[in-house]
C-alpha cells in the first residue's frame, strides 16, 4: 500500500513538472534563448528527486571544449542522472525520437538521433555530432550502443568515436577532449545492490519502459555513483579504435570499483602524453 501511495504522489508530481517545464523549454528551443540548455538540468534534478536517486559524484566534468563524454549505459535513468549534473546533450538511437513522451523530451533537450545499423549514414551522423561539439556542446555518447544488465560493461562501439576527429577536420578544432564517465547503481534503501537486485534499475532493450518506470516510482531510494575519469586530448592523428579501447578500460575499471565497493584508483599509470601516443598507433 505504501509503495502504491508513493507511486501516485510521485507520478502526479512528474506530470505537473512536465506541464510546467515542457512548454517553457519548447519556447526556449524555438527562440534559441539561453535557458534552453539550463532548463533540462532543472527538469532532471526534479525527476531525480522524485525517483529517489541519491547521487555520489567522483571527479568532475572536464572544462575543455570540444568535449565528448563516453559513458556506459544500463538504463534510461542514466540520462536523468547525468542530465541533472551539468549542461550536456545526448546521442541516442533513432527510435527514441518516436517514443511517446520520452521522444518529445529527448527532442527538447536537443538530442542527436542516430541510426547505428545503417553504416552508410555513419559519416553524416558523425558530422552532425561534430558540429555540435565544435559549437561548444558537451555531447554524451553511450558507447556500448545498447543498454546492459548493469553488472558489466559491454564492448564499446568504435564508429561514432570518429565524430571527434570529424570535429577536428571539418570544424576547425585543433584538439578534442574525450572523457570516460561511469554510472553504477550501488544500493537500494541503503542495502548493497547485488546482482539479483540490479534489474530494479537496469533496463535491457527487451524490457518494456512502462513497468521499469512504475517500479522506480514505487520503490525509489537508490544510490548511484557517477565517476568522471581522466580525460584524453586527441588530435587529427589519433586512432579512434585505440581511443575506444582506452575509454572502455577506464569506464569498466570505475564501474567495477563501485560495484565491488572499493575506492577507485586510476588504473592507468601512463601520463597523458603516453596515452595520446597510444591513441596515435595505427
Amino acid at each position: 500500500m505504501i509503495a502504491w501511495l508513493r507511486f501516485l504522489v510521485t507520478a502526479t508530481a512528474f506530470v505537473l513538472v512536465i506541464i510546467l517545464l515542457v512548454p517553457l523549454q519548447f519556447l526556449f528551443v524555438k527562440t534559441g534563448w539561453r535557458p534552453r540548455t539550463t532548463t533540462p538540468i532543472l527538469f532532471h534534478r526534479i525527476v531525480r528527486r522524485l525517483l529517489g536517486f541519491r547521487v555520489h559524484v567522483h571527479g568532475d566534468m572536464a572544462k575543455g571544449r570540444p568535449l565528448l563524454l563516453t559513458a556506459n549505459h544500463s538504463s534510461w535513468t542514466d540520462i536523468v542522472i547525468l542530465g541533472s549534473l551539468h549542461e550536456m546533450a545526448f546521442i541516442a538511437k533513432a527510435e527514441v525520437a518516436n517514443w511517446p513522451l520520452f521522444g518529445m523530451l529527448a527532442k527538447l533537450q536537443r538530442t542527436v538521433f542516430i541510426e547505428r545499423e545503417k553504416r552508410g549514414k555513419t559519416h553524416h551522423q558523425a558530422s552532425e555530432i561534430a558540429t555540435r561539439l565544435a559549437g561548444g556542446d558537451a555531447m554524451v555518447l553511450f558507447a556500448e550502443g545498447t543498454t546492459s544488465d548493469g553488472n558489466r560493461v559491454l564492448p564499446f562501439k568504435t564508429s561514432l568515436f570518429g565524430a571527434a576527429q570529424v570535429a577536428i577536420r571539418d570544424a576547425g578544432a585543433e584538439t578534442v577532449t574525450v572523457q570516460p564517465v561511469a554510472i553504477a547503481y550501488t544500493r537500494v534503501h541503503g542495502i548493497p545492490m547485488g546482482r539479483s537486485h540490479r534489474p530494479l534499475v537496469a533496463w535491457p532493450g527487451d524490457v518494456p519502459l512502462g513497468p521499469s518506470l512504475i517500479g522506480l516510482l514505487k520503490d525509489g531510494a537508490i544510490d548511484v555513483d557517477v565517476w568522471f575519469g581522466e580525460p584524453v586530448v586527441i588530435d587529427r592523428k589519433s586512432d579512434r579504435k585505440a581511443l575506444a579501447r582506452t575509454m572502455e578500460e577506464r569506464v569498466r575499471a570505475m564501474v567495477r570499483s563501485s560495484v565491488m565497493g572499493r575506492d577507485f584508483v586510476n588504473p592507468d599509470a601512463e601520463s597523458d602524453s603516453a596515452i595520446l601516443n597510444d591513441a596515435k598507433k595505427l
